[in-house]
C-alpha cells in the first residue's frame, strides 16, 4: 500500500515506450517525463528518435532513446537492456507501437496486409512483454501497459486484421496480467477512440468523410488529442493505480456509449 506520493506519478520511475517517435507515443513522453520519469524513447526512425530526445533533454528531462523494431525480438531486449543501463532500472514500459488499416472488404485483402498488421501489432507486443517481463522479474516487479483500441472492444469501420490484432492486445494484457499479479506485475491496456495521432489522420485522410462520422458517434463530439491518451496511460503506469490489473481502459470521449 503506497502512503505517500512525492512529486509526479512518476516520479524517479523509468519507463519505456515504443513507437515513441510520433503520435501517442512521442505525447507520452513527454507526459511521463514531466511527471518525474526517465523515459527511453524506441521506435524505427532514429532521426525523429534523435530530434525527440533532445528536445526532451533540453527542457531539463532524462531522456534516451534507442532504435527498436518490435516484430524483432533481439531489437526490444536491446531497448530494454538500454533502459536498464541507462538508468539503473526498469519500471514501466508504454507498448504503444503499431500499424492501422483501411477499409478494405476482408475477400479482397491480401496476405500482405494481414501478415504486416499482425506482425506489429500482436508479435511485436509479443516481444515486447517478453522482454519487459523478464527484466521486471529481475528488477522486483513493475507496470506495462499496452495500446489497444476501441477497436479491440468492438468492431469499428477498419480493416478486419487491425481489429482482430487489437482484440489479441486485450487478451494478452489479460492473460499477463493474471499471471504474473502474484509476482509484482501489473499489466493494463488502454482503447483509445478517435485520436489525432499519426496513424488516425492517415486513416481520415484516405477516407473522406469519415472523421466527421466517427466525431458524430462520439459523446463528446471530438478526437483527442495524443497527449490524452498518454494522461490515462501514465496514470496506469503510476502507483496510484496500485489495485488495477488486466484492465482495457477505453479513452474515447464516449464513443462506446453509442
Amino acid at each position: 500500500m503506497v502512503d505517500v506520493y512525492k512529486g509526479g506519478l512518476l516520479e524517479d520511475k523509468v519507463v519505456l515506450i515504443t513507437g515513441a517517435s510520433s503520435g501517442i507515443g512521442a505525447a507520452a513522453a513527454f507526459v511521463f517525463a514531466r511527471e518525474g520519469a526517465s523515459v527511453v524513447l524506441a521506435a524505427r526512425r532514429e532521426e525523429r528518435l534523435t530530434a525527440l530526445t533532445a528536445e526532451l533533454n533540453g527542457k531539463g528531462f532524462r531522456a534516451s532513446s534507442v532504435v527498436c523494431d518490435v516484430t524483432r525480438a533481439e531489437d526490444v531486449r536491446r531497448a530494454v537492456a538500454h533502459a536498464t543501463e541507462r538508468f539503473g532500472g526498469f519500471d514501466g514500459a508504454f507498448n504503444n507501437a503499431g500499424i492501422g488499416g483501411d477499409q478494405t472488404p476482408l475477400h479482397e485483402m491480401e496476405d500482405e496486409v494481414y501478415d504486416s498488421i499482425f506482425d506489429t501489432n500482436v508479435r511485436g507486443l509479443w516481444n515486447c512483454l517478453r522482454a519487459e517481463i523478464g527484466a521486471m522479474l529481475a528488477d522486483g516487479g513493475g507496470a506495462i501497459v499496452n495500446n489497444s483500441s476501441v477497436g479491440g472492444l468492438v468492431a469499428i469501420s477498419a480493416a478486419a486484421p487491425y481489429v482482430a490484432s487489437k482484440h489479441a492486445v486485450a487478451g494478452l494484457t489479460r492473460a499477463a496480467a493474471d499471471e504474473y499479479a502474484r509476482l509484482g506485475i501489473r499489466v493494463n491496456a488502454v482503447a483509445p477512440g478517435p485520436t489525432r495521432s499519426e496513424i488516425t489522420l492517415g486513416w481520415f485522410a484516405r477516407n473522406p468523410g469519415l472523421e466527421e462520422t466517427i466525431e458524430a458517434a462520439t459523446s463528446q463530439k471530438r478526437t483527442a488529442a495524443p497527449e490524452e491518451v498518454a494522461e490515462a496511460a501514465a496514470w496506469l503506469l503510476s502507483d496510484r493505480s496500485s489495485y488495477v490489473t488486466g484492465v482495457v481502459m477505453p479513452v474515447d470521449g464516449g464513443y462506446l456509449n453509442h
